[in-house]
């Protein structure tokens, strides 16, 4: 088997131990199973596919991999629109690898094209009609990818056509692993890179972003280390709280902490967010790190939330 295929890619090793047993498939036949990536934001959907797609060779010169196009699937309307913009003149007739990024966005009548043109079968590609036009989905010249954050949305029919790739949060390591990579030749005093991925909220690409943000800092004083000093400097200059908390999760935790019991109506009053919003954007991950609590009484913070408030209006003090 050949090694180091992700060499790119930090952390992610069941993901990547399942995409090399379907490479060594596809090296044998050129065919590979459609692939759904799913995972929260800034997990590494797009860079792990992109990385898939770099080794997809094409059967016509093997020295370079297939064309590699990626959808945002915000941005299909129709089913008119998928074939005459994107089918006819990308994919009919042509090797490449194909994207669909954001996948739950895709409109109905798509998915509904996409089940027929996708449906497994021994032959390994399905011809579809649509106006004046028969193409033909060749899956030893055309592989398909989807990625989401919504894996819930997916029609369960398209979901069904894939083979699932669920990503994982990345550990403190992998994190400043992304870190040191993105920075090669910045040395890091011992320590600091732990306390730069606590507030990273297991992102890579936040990772990537506070590598940018060190990067800027660091050239501003013609600097090549990095310690605890320059540290406490970004965190107060750039307003980063413990836990990479939001100053909208911050404000909760104040709201909580002022009622002994609140609900989610006060709190959307409150903060002048839809209640969907706080629910889906916040409180998930204020119930992930046990600084609130939700029960039939209603929301409450923990000790550790009060502990986290209180850590950081002493900092303003």
């Amino acid at each position: 088997m050949k090694q180091n295929r992700f060499y790119d890619v930090v952390g992610q090793d069941r993901a990547k131990k399942k995409l090399n047993f379907y490479l060594n498939g596809y090296n044998a036949s050129t065919i590979i199973p459609h692939i759904m990536f799913v995972a929260p934001k800034g997990c590494g959907k797009t860079t792990l596919a992109k990385a898939l797609g770099r080794e997809l060779r094409s059967r016509e010169n093997v020295s370079k991999p297939k064309a590699f196009l990626e959808l945002n699937c915000s941005t299909i309307k129709s089913v008119k629109q998928f074939f005459n913009q994107i089918v006819i003149p990308h994919i009919n007739d042509k090797e490449c690898t194909v994207l669909f990024d954001e996948a739950s966005e895709l409109p109905k009548d798509v998915t509904m094209a996409l089940l027929t043109a996708l449906n497994p079968n021994p032959d390994n590609r399905n011809d579809f009609s649509y106006e004046d036009y028969t193409v033909t989905f060749d899956f030893r010249r055309q592989s398909f990818m989807f990625a989401t954050t919504e894996a819930q949305q997916i029609f369960h029919a398209l979901m069904d056509r894939c083979e699932r790739i669920d990503l994982e949060e990345y550990t403190y390591g992998e994190l400043a692993e992304i870190i040191i990579r993105t920075l090669k030749g910045i040395k890091f005093q011992k320590g600091v890179l732990d306390e730069v991925a606590g507030v990273l909220r297991g992102n890579a690409r936040q990772a990537q972003k506070m590598a940018n943000n060190i990067k800027l800092y660091l050239d501003s004083k013609s600097k090549k280390e990095f310690n605890k000093e320059d540290w406490e400097y970004l965190k107060d200059n750039l307003a980063i709280l413990p836990l990479g908390l939001s100053p909208i999760e911050m404000q909760i935790l104040g709201i909580l902490k002022a009622h002994k019991e609140c609900s989610l109506t006060h709190i959307s009053a409150k903060t002048g967010l839809s209640k969907g919003c706080v629910q889906r954007d916040f409180e998930l991950y204020l119930q992930k790190h046990d600084l609130m609590e939700i029960s039939t009484a209603g929301r409450s913070i923990t000790c550790k939330g009060q502990e986290i408030l209180n850590q950081c209006n002493e900092c303003k003090v």
